[in-house]
């Protein structure tokens, strides 16, 4: 598989790689039909977390390492009271089609392998 790479680092031999963890209310296809920029993403549903509290998703996510992508408001707010990590991602384009949302990932992926590296950032709002 060909490694996509963001801007170097110095500090570090390689590629900053982002994983996502959609959230319930996504596609649970899109880890794997955007498996070739961020691999190791997951949905909230493969790991058996489908039905969890937002507390939980979120306690998950930290101890994994994953960066939240959601349509929900309440990991905005727990965002911004807790701060990272884990990061969100917020997505804020309505009633979109699983295509749209893979379409705007994919183009915004300098941007979120960025704000994956960014050790002052928390939050990151698609739109």
């Amino acid at each position: 598989m060909p490694v996509v790479c963001c801007r170097p680092r110095a500090e570090v031999t390689g590629c900053y790689r982002v994983k996502l963890l959609f959230d319930q209310n996504l596609s649970r296809y899109l880890p794997s039909r955007l498996e070739d920029l961020y691999p190791e993403s997951a949905h909230v549903g493969d790991h058996e977390l489908s039905r969890a509290s937002d507390a939980d998703v979120w306690a998950f996510a930290k101890s994994q390492g994953f960066v939240i992508v959601s349509k929900d408001d309440d990991f905005r707010q727990r965002s911004f009271l807790e701060g990272a990590p884990p990061k969100v991602i917020c997505v804020q384009l309505g009633n979109c089609s699983t295509n749209a949302l893979d379409d705007i990932l994919r183009k915004r992926f300098s941007d979120i392998s960025d704000f994956g590296e960014d050790a002052d950032e928390s939050f990151m709002l698609l739109s």
